[in-house]
């Protein structure tokens, strides 16, 4: 009897250790009381996330997901102290929403559902991160994504880098194609394998306007167009490649660099889609880089 009594007191105490010990889903401080919003306008589908914050958490073109939702999206600032702080990095200090406003088909939503659908969405959020004043706005019109993003500081920041328009590209992305205005005529292409000597290896490394995936899955491709960069910055677009995680899209600015006092600056992408097959996605990726230029 005293030993059954002694396993029966072991065993709650570990199920109350568990209870309390128990980490609750993160909230952020702003937005609806529903852990997911599924956006749907056209032939593109927006998932966006509570537990990120009310950025990107999965993209969809025509029902089939061309992202992975085992990522952060959006915009992450690096700091030489402290490391990351924005979107899904949650690990040093969470961003704090400063408002957030949900437009479908032009008209605000004062309680957005678990699912909306109409012609076009905009989403308007505002957040602090430390000396940052961060603007993103995520659109969908006419079956593209257009993101904007605009940091202000009043203050010079130092930092490691700064991170906009992160998609995680699916793991099964097979290829990526990237170019530049300059260069019509070049591009920078290549497979993006699973093997162990490209595994976390980066690739593109440059700055160029355009960049392109192929889903081999779906036999759908994105292209994703720069339609405005500050002067300051100096971005350069780059593909992490995390076999069975992702193929991570990055535009890459400030690195171990100082945002001067006073800065103000805006990022705008739009990213379109397409379907082709393995033999003619490139030219299709191409001749859809060249109908972007034009907003």
């Amino acid at each position: 009897m005293f030993v059954s009594s002694r396993i029966l007191l072991l065993a709650l105490g570990l199920a109350l250790t568990g209870f309390v010990s128990a980490k609750e889903p993160f909230k952020p401080n702003l937005g609806p009381d529903v852990p997911r919003i599924t956006v749907t306008c056209g032939d593109v589908t927006l998932l966006l996330r509570q537990a990120t914050q009310w950025t990107p958490g999965r993209i969809d073109f025509r029902g089939k997901a061309m992202t992975t939702e085992s990522s952060a999206y959006g915009t992450v600032f690096s700091f030489p102290d402290v490391g990351f702080i924005g979107t899904a990095h949650l690990e040093n200090e969470p961003e704090k929403l400063q408002s957030l406003d949900f437009f479908l088909d032009d008209k605000r939503v004062e309680a957005p559902a678990a699912e909306l659908k109409g012609g076009t969405f905009r989403l308007e959020r505002k957040s602090r991160i430390r000396a940052f004043d961060l603007t993103n706005v995520t659109e969908i019109k006419d079956h593209r994504l257009y993101e904007t993003t605009t940091v202000h500081t009043a203050e010079a920041v130092p930092l490691k880098l700064v991170y906009h328009f992160m998609h995680a590209w699916r793991p099964t992305v097979s290829a990526f194609l990237a170019g530049s205005d300059t260069a019509p005529d070049k591009s920078l292409s290549g497979p993006l394998r699973d093997d162990k000597e490209v595994a976390r290896k980066f690739y593109i490394n440059e700055r160029v306007d355009w960049m392109a995936v192929y889903e081999p899955q779906s036999g759908q491709f994105a292209v994703s167009r720069l339609l405005q960069v500050p002067e300051l910055g100096v971005h350069i677009a780059t593909i992490w490649n995390v076999p069975g995680t992702y193929r991570k899209f990055y535009l890459k600015c400030f690195s171990s660099a100082t945002v001067p006092a006073g800065f103000t600056g805006t990022w705008r992408m739009v990213t379109a889609f397409g379907s082709a097959t393995p033999e003619t996605w490139e030219s299709a990726a191409r001749g859809l880089a060249a109908k972007l230029q034009k907003p």
